[in-house]
């Protein structure tokens, strides 16, 4: 797997505060400007290295206003690599001499997802709800030319000044809420989508409204007739916050899978997990030839999906709750349990 490392100190692109006391967001920057590309608008707290990578800036969050700052560094001048942070903690990384090149395992794990789902070359409709830096976007934009784009998002000053620095051209961006959005009757770019990239968080959490069998239909609303989802979650022992959420997508959507690092399976370890939804039957009866050629390939659950989640009730939005904390005293009850339910 091919890691890019500063050669020497980082530049910083850019700094922006976020959620200000006057409702808006300052700026500055080193010089204003850098090349044409950027990352993911995921984030995790990954099991695979023990860090913390937290989703992008979306994701329909309370009423409360936190400030949090965003910046955007040039790691290495040489590779044109790029890493986009929000309180200090990586969101984002790219490197716009080779925007196929996915440095964080959940999101080259969508790009094999997205690399699957039809033949190499077909110009799918991919929508993004949470942007970031748009590693998938550029992605997308490098592997199958023509493909019809979408991206809501919740933090326009984030994302304009991410285009400012990394410009990428044709894409539709919706600013909004992702699920004002998603239940809104008006006209979007929104529809049709053949590939649908849930990525929202709001700081280190994601909302209980963006997380509910209600969401996930809006979502299969605006999905294509052989459509697939990926939700970005992060879990750990117990998975009882996956289950919630695979339960409310098996409600909805004609097959689930979830794929999970095999070093996640032994209950000790916090990290990304990425659920998978489609409207196509027995859509993931092969899912894990897609990541064969990974390093490391991920565990996947796909025919035993039933099983894995158990009697666990769909989270809906009465019941819904926000992600747990990526705090392994949350998961401390659950330490050491098996990642299949006892039966």
């Amino acid at each position: 797997m091919a890691t890019h490392v500063a050669s020497r100190e980082s530049r910083i692109v850019f700094t922006l505060e976020l959620g200000g006391t006057d409702g808006g967001a300052r700026r500055s920057g080193s010089d204003g400007g850098a090349g044409t590309s950027g990352s993911d608008g995921g984030a995790r707290r990954s099991g695979s290295d023990g860090g913390a990578r937290r989703s992008g800036s979306e994701g329909g969050a309370g009423s409360e206003t936190v400030r949090s700052v965003a910046r955007l560094d040039c790691l290495d001048e040489a590779s044109q690599t790029f890493e986009l942070q929000v309180d200090a903690i990586p969101q984002s990384q790219v490197s716009l001499g080779d925007s196929t090149h996915l440095e964080f395992d959940y999101v080259r794990h969508i790009g094999r997802v997205i690399d699957a789902w039809a033949p190499a070359g077909h110009p799918l409709a991919v929508t993004h709800l949470g942007a970031g830096a748009l590693t998938l976007a550029r992605y997308v934009a490098a592997t199958r030319p023509g493909a019809r784009q979408v991206v809501v998002e919740r933090e326009r000053e984030l994302c304009e000044a991410v285009l400012d620095a990394l410009p990428l051209s044709g894409l539709d961006i919706s600013y909004g809420d992702a699920r004002d959005v998603a239940d809104s009757a008006g006209e979007t770019g929104w529809h049709g989508a053949d590939v649908t990239v849930v990525d929202l968080w709001a700081g280190a959490l994601i909302s209980a409204r963006v997380a509910s069998e209600e969401f996930y239909r809006a979502v299969r609303g605006r999905a294509s007739g052989d459509a697939v989802v990926a939700v970005n979650l992060l879990d750990g022992p117990g998975f009882a916050y996956t289950r919630g959420q695979a339960a409310a997508l098996r409600a909805v959507f004609d097959d689930v899978a979830v794929v999970v690092d095999e070093r996640m399976l032994g209950g000790t370890l916090l990290g990304n997990v990425l659920l998978l939804a489609s409207t196509r039957r027995g859509a993931f009866e092969h899912t894990a030839e897609w990541f064969a050629a990974e390093a490391a390939p991920p565990y996947v659950v796909a025919d035993g999906i039933d099983r894995w989640i158990g009697d666990t009730a769909p989270v809906t939005d009465a019941t819904a709750c926000d992600s747990p904390p990526p705090d392994e005293s949350h998961f401390e009850k659950h330490w050491g349990q098996p990642f299949w339910p006892e039966v």
